[in-house]
């Protein structure tokens, strides 16, 4: 069986960590918080101390790490003297990278791989952590076609859909295009919701009468934002855990600089990033993304007192 090194632990790259383990992988393991490194420990990775350390003896690498400047210094090094992934790894080592980031840093870090005779997919994921917990996650892989085949045989322990966007980078910008449909989406969510409730309506049928018509959407379905609407969703518990409201923003943000680079007109994108930089400035950043509900009851809350 593979020696997967698994680096960044966070909300998504726990569970997938947890489901590579429990297909009876063998797991190495690291994250600059060692706290989240140990919490896989007790699940029976090896904890490394370092990256040299996390890829020794591994046949695959998967980072899960949060935007490009990251992944550019966690593959290629840093300007502090940090030596990058393809400095470290052995000869024939896969490399994945599920971050979502710009799709030019991808065609970077899969450029310097190819110079080294290593393999190198982009596979963002979508999902959520719901999905991460379930190994039901969607991979969108940019690579070559032998690429995109050993990404398959990994992913299919942490993942259901596999889909090959098509080359290096591609598997970001199809990324990107879908986030930047969920932020509109849940945006809209939030105001169809907020506007009945403001009305009289009771937000758990108005959301059955919505997912039984032309309204019906994923967040409707599966991710509800309202409080108390849905049971096992990030707005059922204070919004945690979830996808941060931050990295929505983030995403949308890389899909602004993408339209610029295209002449694309993405208005809905634009006003859904504008409204979550408004939510998180007010301290949100770190609340799943579907809290974007409470912007627009903020100012019910603020009349009533």
């Amino acid at each position: 069986m593979s020696t997967i090194a698994f680096i960044g632990l966070g909300n998504m790259g726990n569970p997938m960590a947890k489901n590579l383990l429990k297909a009876g992988l063998t797991v190495r393991v690291f994250d600059l918080d060692t706290h989240a490194a140990n919490l896989l420990g007790a699940e029976g990775a090896y904890v490394a101390a370092s990256l040299e350390d996390v890829v020794a003896g591994a046949d695959t690498v998967i980072t899960m790490l949060p935007a490009g400047e990251h992944v550019r210094a966690v593959y290629l090094g840093d300007h502090h003297g940090g030596v990058g992934l393809l400095n470290l790894v052995s000869e024939n080592t896969f490399l994945i990278d599920s971050s979502t980031i710009d799709p030019g840093s991808a065609r970077l870090v899969a450029s310097e791989a190819t110079k080294k005779h290593l393999e190198f997919v982009d596979a963002p994921v979508s999902g959520g952590v719901a999905g991460a917990q379930a190994a039901t996650l969607t991979f969108i892989v940019g690579g070559t076609d032998q690429g995109f085949a050993q990404a398959q045989d990994i992913l299919k322990y942490v993942g259901k859909n596999i889909f090959h966007a098509g080359q290096a980078g591609d598997g970001q910008m199809a990324k990107i295009c879908n986030n930047l449909m969920l932020g509109v989406l849940m945006s809209g969510t939030c105001e169809a919701l907020s506007l009945g409730i403001d009305n009289g309506l009771d937000p758990k049928v108005l959301s059955d009468i919505m997912l039984q018509s032309s309204g019906r959407n994923w967040a409707l379905e599966l991710y509800n934002p309202c409080p108390g609407v849905m049971d096992k969703v990030p707005a059922s518990n204070d919004y945690h855990p979830g996808f941060m409201g931050k990295l929505m923003a983030k995403d949308l943000g890389l899909g602004m600089d993408a339209a610029l680079h295209s002449q694309s007109a993405i208005p809905m994108g634009t006003l859904a990033r504008n409204l979550y930089a408004f939510h998180n400035a007010k301290g949100n950043e770190l609340l799943d993304f579907s809290s974007l509900f409470e912007f627009y009851r903020d100012k019910k809350i603020k009349k009533g007192k």
